[in-house]
């Protein structure tokens, strides 16, 4: 591998598909409510827009959809009722390998922050949990945090600010195109991590520094990236 983490002193996550095997309930979740709100969201549709704020998720499928902006009001319907779907689901795994990413970055110096486009409390309270004496809320960005989400770079910077470090001394480990968009804009070096069922390509095409297909996988290799 020609990527390397020699000169960098923070490393930033997202969450969903990252840290946990939860994209497979959000599009579950986001499915259903589309559906009761009368449109569609497939599973391509879903991970294509994952990432992004519930609030621009809900605007951009009403727009192709219905030819409209939805209003805030029925953003806030459909954004509930997907919600609550969401926390009515199995508790999604810690995703094999994230635990010895976390360990092994600590490790090395790197300061560690999760940067996500989520607003699902539970999960937000449930990763300070699972990564104790890694993660505190105060080292978190959530779709509470920013106006604008990914893939605008704004929530990345907001990471940036946080952990008081240049983009050149970071990197973002993303498993999303539009996190993966949004991080490249910030001037981030990213790791992208595959953990779903959209192809190598779409990924590659937002110009990840490196790609990977699973974080055990980033686990396995994350010395020979400090060499």
């Amino acid at each position: 591998m020609s990527f390397s983490l020699k000169n960098k002193s923070a490393i930033l996550f997202d969450m969903d598909g990252v840290l946990y095997d939860s994209m497979p309930n959000h599009s579950k979740a986001w499915s259903q409510a589309m559906e009761k709100f009368g449109m569609h969201m497939s599973p391509h549709d879903v991970y294509m827009n994952e990432g992004a704020t519930g609030h621009d998720t809900v605007v951009r499928i009403s727009l192709r959809d219905r030819g409209y902006e939805a209003t805030q009001s029925e953003i806030d319907d459909i954004y509930g009722y997907k919600a609550s779907l969401f926390r009515s689901m199995p508790e999604a795994r810690v995703m094999p390998g994230a635990l010895d990413v976390f360990r092994k970055a600590a490790a090395a110096g790197l300061k560690i922050l999760i940067v996500t486009g989520s607003g699902q409390k539970n999960l937000i309270e449930r990763v300070q949990r699972d990564f104790e004496g890694y993660i505190t809320r105060d080292r978190m960005v959530t779709a509470f945090e920013v106006t604008r989400g990914k893939p605008y770079p704004d929530p990345y910077l907001k990471g940036l600010s946080i952990a008081g470090v240049p983009a050149s001394e970071a990197v973002v480990v993303e498993n999303a195109p539009l996190g993966i968009r949004a991080a490249v804009a910030a001037g981030i070096d990213t790791i992208a991590v595959n953990t779903g069922p959209l192809e190598d390509e779409i990924l590659l095409a937002e110009k990840p520094a490196l790609l990977l297909h699973s974080m055990q996988e980033l686990a396995d290799n994350l010395e020979k990236l400090f060499a």
